[in-house]
């Protein structure tokens, strides 16, 4: 239950993440009031928020796509312009002529599993589409979330990009979607701390240029895409050539598509029919 608050207590947490450089002060003061049960656990929670925990790790959830994502402590957080993404794949899937099989969705570098949630919602929400969703991530951490919060909508597999799917995923794949990391390399430490102290830094880390595991999942990709399947990658307006160029070597049709108003980018790869 919900601690409930003196204005003058709630009017001191708020000065106390006002002075701790939260922008959304007393925004943040309700979440953490309505995810306290006591006090001592709403002090403790401002504590942990006004030292740099993202406000999602403090209080346990994120909102996405209308959803309430579970969020554990060192994970990697969801990003509202990620709804973009989640967007794009529904308008991608919404293409297939409804059918009695199952839509194949794979969700890569999958985090909390917001994203493939997120789409499998989208499409079952009309009832024409039946979503069958697989989802994978490298940290542990991301994966105990993710089965968390797609229980009895998805199956959730530890270990790296492709590798723990199931060999009977190959060809299948509908929609193959990804929030790899995109950040280069020497670019982590200029992220606001939240991200760069708080978040798993394989989660950030995108090599180099930014692109190294945009161009591990586009070679992949043909061999899990069903024929005429689509892979859709999130990526920056600075990357998108990159990522593009990626996916066009290995054999699919790249297009660009962005969201000025997030800002929000993402490369659609289509598989022939006849590959």
């Amino acid at each position: 239950m919900p601690v409930s608050l003196q204005a003058s207590e709630l009017a001191a947490v708020v000065a106390a993440l006002r002075e701790a450089g939260c922008v959304f002060a007393e925004e943040e003061a309700g979440l953490l009031a309505d995810a306290a049960g006591t006090l001592a656990e709403l002090g403790e929670m401002v504590r942990r928020r006004a030292s740099g925990l993202p406000i999602e790790q403090v209080v346990g959830w994120a909102e996405f796509c209308g959803l309430r994502i579970v969020v554990e402590p060192g994970v990697f957080v969801p990003r509202r312009r990620s709804e973009f993404l989640v967007r794009q794949g529904e308008a991608v899937g919404r293409r297939a002529a409804p059918s009695a099989e199952p839509l194949v969705l794979l969700d890569m570098c999958c985090g909390t599993g917001a994203i493939g949630l997120g789409l499998a919602v989208g499409l079952a929400r009309d009832g024409q589409y039946r979503p069958e969703l697989h989802a994978a991530d490298i940290e542990p951490a991301a994966v105990r979330c993710a089965r968390a919060n797609l229980a009895g909508v998805g199956l959730v597999y530890e270990g790296d990009l492709f590798e723990p799917l199931p060999p009977a995923l190959r060809g299948r794949a509908d929609i193959l979607i990804a929030n790899a990391p995109y950040v280069p390399t020497a670019e982590i430490a200029l992220m606001p701390p939240e991200a760069r102290l708080y978040e798993p830094g394989r989660a950030l880390d995108g090599g180099a240029d930014g692109v190294d595991l945009h161009r591990r999942i586009a070679a992949a990709a043909p061999s899990w895409l069903a024929p005429g399947g689509s892979l859709l990658i999130e990526t920056s307006e600075r990357q998108a050539r990159l990522t593009a160029e990626a996916v066009g070597a290995a054999g699919l049709r790249p297009q660009i598509v962005a969201d000025e108003d997030w800002p929000a980018v993402v490369v659609i790869g289509r598989r022939r029919t006849d590959q």
